[in-house]
């Protein structure tokens, strides 16, 4: 996988002040934990390219959890799919089933000064 999302910052302009409140070492583990979660759907693993790792590609570990996000988010789509003995159970599963589990992170996360 060597597509890192570098075109992100193109399309969206530069959100530094705006990214979420973690450290560098924090978006490392977070970054660990999709790797091996996307690993283990995935049928060729995703390099070890963090920082400190033999394959450093440069890019910060935030990057990383975006990219990797999204490779993950594919791949369980494809589980999906492929676990779906008809079109419309995959359609169901991906769609209406998958948007309660964002709804409810989100409400298992908000920080009690959201709204």
């Amino acid at each position: 996988m060597r597509d890192h999302g570098d075109d992100f910052g193109a399309w969206c302009g530069d959100m530094g002040s705006a990214t979420a409140h973690r450290t560098e070492a924090e978006w490392l583990d977070i970054a660990r934990y999709v790797r091996h979660a996307a690993n283990k759907l995935l049928p060729q693993p995703l390099p070890l390219c963090l920082p400190g790792e033999p394959r450093e590609c440069g890019r910060a570990a935030q990057q990383h959890v975006l990219a990797w996000g999204a490779v993950l988010k594919a791949a369980a789509q494809h589980v999906i799919e492929d676990a779906s003995p008809a079109p419309a159970h995959a359609l169901y599963a991906g769609q209406s089933l998958y948007q309660r589990s964002p709804a409810e992170l989100r409400e298992r996360t908000a920080s009690p000064s959201s709204p």
